[in-house]
């Protein structure tokens, strides 16, 4: 069993979580086809609760921390949801225009396309995919659809006031 390299999230500044969750997958589940990029390549459904005193936007990440790249791999980066936004639903990732408010847009991945791209790892032990939604202090970051994902990533880090995480699996 080969050893798995830390969550980044770990080494970013501690900020609180609060309750998030799929009904269509649970903590360290194997993640349906209907979410792989190879089969249906939805987004799952996703639903928080309990943002802090101070949210103004949402941001809803998926990262694969396994992919063999040194850096890990973006799958999905949906940006600028408004703050009362309290769930993503199923496929919420395939165009813009599935998501919430006037200024949401999907920022670019790394396969690249602005949307949602399901798990597509190489064959071998089964990658991890954290799905973070982030409780940010702006209500829009100062990024583009084609800025890149870590420096999206950036961003986040220095506006989030919460994050909350949720990890599927998958592995061929």
């Amino acid at each position: 069993m080969s050893v798995r390299p830390p969550l980044p999230y770990e080494f970013l500044p501690q900020v609180p979580s609060f309750p998030l969750s799929s009904e269509d997958f649970t903590e360290g589940a194997t993640l349906d086809q209907e979410f792989i990029h190879a089969g249906g390549n939805l987004s799952p459904q996703l639903a928080w609760s309990d943002l802090p005193e101070g949210t103004r936007s949402i941001a809803v990440t998926c990262y694969d921390p396994d992919a063999p790249t040194g850096s890990g791999w973006w799958h999905w980066l949906a940006l600028n949801l408004p703050a009362d936004t309290v769930e993503l639903p199923r496929g919420a990732g395939s165009s813009d225009d599935a998501l919430p408010g006037a200024d949401s847009f999907h920022g670019r991945n790394d396969f690249p396309s602005h949307q949602y791209d399901g798990a597509a790892p190489p064959p071998g032990a089964p990658h991890r995919y954290v799905f973070a939604v982030h409780a940010l202090d702006v209500e829009k970051l100062d990024v583009s659809a084609d800025t890149p994902p870590a420096q999206v990533g950036f961003h986040l880090t220095f506006h989030t006031l919460g994050r909350a995480l949720l990890t599927g699996e998958y592995g061929v």
